[in-house]
């Protein structure tokens, strides 16, 4: 997550100077840089909310439990929003792909 947030901002300052111009960033090295970022960012989110299942899976099934149950529903919860993130940063990944042909 550590590589999400720093590229989402710069994507917002991107935008909001292209809004402020009013010259809309339509050209296709841009938007591939873009498509590709997100990529990479998604199958990077996908891969920490599977370790993050993992680690949830081990501290449920483990036979002393060394967190009590209020910890591991937080776990699970991370778990769950880690998996929403990669979600929806996919989703902006495959929308970017989409509007890359039309350029």
């Amino acid at each position: 997550m550590g590589l999400v947030i720093p590229w989402s901002f710069s994507l917002a300052l991107v935008d909001g100077y292209s809004v402020l111009v009013k010259c809309p960033l339509r050209q296709p090295g841009i938007l591939l840089i873009i498509v590709l970022g997100d990529w990479v960012l998604s199958i990077l989110t996908l891969a920490a909310a599977s370790s993050t299942v993992g680690v949830v899976d081990v501290l449920l099934k483990s036979d002393t439990s060394y967190y009590p149950m209020k910890f591991c529903s937080r776990y699970q919860i991370s778990a769950a929003m880690a998996f929403l993130s990669w979600f929806l940063s996919f989703g902006s990944f495959l929308f970017n792909l989409w509007l890359l042909p039309t350029l």
